[in-house]
């Protein structure tokens, strides 16, 4: 098997809210409805969701929010899916939304097929390939799923800082950077950077001890 992450540049409604924002938005499609998580999100974000496909029922803590729409997007919009069936190839879900495009993960038995839902979608629309390799083993916990199954969403900018901050030394002991060094990196205030900081750590450790990892 065979797996491929790709950016696809989108102009629907789930991937509007997204733009010029940190939120993020990962969507289960059943047909006839959409289960969405929606991260780091504000009211303007759910009307601007609930205008498109209708909000059901929602549940909300902070900035994130577990939504049921009243229809599926499918059915308003051309979808990844489309692309998919011509080529024989799988979406692992969720389908995620994030800086105004569309990021999936597409499975294929054979690495061709992927290349051909490559070609078929940058037809369309503007593309990149954000990794692509061979599954050789299934994890332990579910046959063709990783660590994504189990580790919160971050956002862009979270991930950014985050990962900017371990490989410049900030959770070293003694530390090698400072919040305010890395808020020049970033041209942001130095409670920015913290707050970034402390979000996408607070999601981290309480994704592992609720899975029982730590």
């Amino acid at each position: 098997m065979y797996e491929a992450r790709f950016r696809v540049e989108d102009h629907g409604p789930y991937a509007a809210v997204t733009r010029d924002s940190d939120a993020r938005i990962e969507l289960w499609c059943n047909d006839h409805c959409d289960l969405l998580h929606v991260a780091e999100s504000d009211d303007n974000a759910l009307d601007r969701v609930a205008s498109s496909v209708g909000v059901r029922d929602e549940l909300s803590l902070g900035d994130d929010r577990v939504v049921i729409t009243d229809d599926c997007l499918q059915r308003h919009e051309e979808t990844v899916e489309w692309y998919l069936e011509r080529h024989d190839c799988l979406l692992l879900p969720p389908l995620a939304y994030e800086n105004g495009a569309k990021h999936c993960r597409v499975l294929a038995l054979d690495p061709a097929n992927l290349t051909g839902v490559y070609r078929d979608l940058s037809a369309d629309h503007e593309v990149a390939v954000a990794e692509k390799h061979e599954l050789a083993t299934p994890a332990r916990e579910a046959p063709v799923l990783s660590l994504d199954g189990i580790l919160p969403s971050l956002t862009a900018r979270q991930r950014d800082v985050l990962r900017t901050a371990h490989r410049n030394g900030y959770y070293e002991i003694p530390r090698e950077t400072t919040t305010a060094e890395l808020a020049e990196r970033f041209d942001l205030d130095r409670r920015t950077v913290e707050e970034h900081l402390r979000r996408a750590e607070n999601k981290i450790l309480g994704a592992l001890v609720d899975h029982g990892v730590v």
